[in-house]
């Protein structure tokens, strides 16, 4: 009798990360244990002090729920943070001013004959300074970060075969990484109106009258389907990144270097990605600045990005 092969498995071995903190004893860490101990100890003097003076029904309401809390915040997590971190993070947002402005330098009081109620806005920090004609961001704690776009694959139309050799290359390409790496997916409006005005125009220019009412009923197709849904297409970027704070160099040598070091990291991404048949491709400085004004603005239209400062800045104007 003749057996198939088994499938290989779609599997591929990652290391740990290298970023989570060790577990000390019972898969706990040592934030965790401190969090049940410090709450074991409260709850400890608490009883060493009223047991004789306070029924234990109601120690036992005052600590249960407290012990309670307490492994509620060691062990629980929320949006990938622990939740003590959480909560810290959210005391920071409500205490910190919600009105910012786009302001370099800080933000000028009032005269003294104007009578302020409220406050004033604070200044708003992005995390992108600068953006180099070589693509490269410059980050506002001092490092370098490129972006990568992608496109995606049709994982499940593929055989048994082929997605063990894509789960495979995926993972070799995870266990060459040196540096942190982030993988975003978004989805971002789609707009068919111009891809409709252009096949509008064209229509009038084909050889044949039948091909012609064939690109105008596409271009009407595209139209009607433009205006009837609200169209999304999903975009994937991976951000490199390298900080430089532990070289000693001068600080534009410094960026310098870190640049060529997070482009280099970006091109071999590029080579590997490629075995996938992922098409990829290095945001420039244009790519970078409309990638990063869509995720500021994604519902807005951008048509035009700035000028770089080596490029002339032209218009025309259409005379009738």
């Amino acid at each position: 009798m003749n057996h198939s092969p088994e499938p290989p498995p779609l599997m591929a071995r990652i290391p740990a990360d290298v970023n989570q903190p060790d577990k000390i004893a019972y898969g706990l860490t040592f934030r965790q244990i401190l969090i049940v101990i410090l709450t074991g100890g409260i709850a400890a003097v608490i009883f060493y002090l009223f047991h004789r003076h306070m029924p234990v029904i109601i120690l036992a309401a005052i600590l249960l729920p407290l012990l309670a809390l307490g492994l509620t915040v060691a062990l629980g997590r929320r949006d990938g943070l622990s939740l003590d971190r959480f909560a810290l993070a959210a005391l920071f947002h409500s205490r910190t001013n919600k009105r910012l402005v786009a302001a370099p330098e800080e933000i000028a009081g009032p005269p003294r004959w104007c009578r302020l109620r409220g406050k004033l806005p604070a200044p708003l920090q992005l995390p992108v300074r600068a953006i180099r004609t070589d693509g490269a961001l410059e980050l506002a704690d001092g490092g370098v970060a490129a972006l990568v776009e992608t496109s995606t694959l049709s994982f499940h139309l593929r055989t048994t075969s082929e997605q063990a050799a894509l789960v495979g290359a995926f993972g070799r390409w995870l266990n060459s990484l040196e540096a942190p790496v982030q993988i975003l997916a978004r989805a971002r409006p789609a707009d068919l109106t111009d891809l409709a005005e252009t096949v509008e125009q064209q229509a009038a220019s084909l050889p044949h009258a039948a091909l012609a009412a064939a690109a105008r009923e596409h271009a009407d197709y595209l139209a009607e389907l433009n205006a009837s849904r609200e169209l999304l297409t999903r975009q994937v970027l991976i951000v490199l990144r390298d900080h430089p704070t532990a070289r000693r160099s001068r600080g534009s040598v410094r960026r310098d270097t870190a640049a060529a070091v997070v482009l280099r990291r970006a091109a071999e991404a590029e080579r590997n990605l490629a075995a996938l048949g992922v098409t990829t491709r290095i945001l420039d400085a244009e790519a970078a600045n409309q990638a990063l004004t869509e995720c500021l603005d994604p519902g807005g239209r951008h048509p035009l990005g700035p000028a770089l400062p080596d490029e002339l800045i032209t218009s025309t104007r259409s005379t009738p």
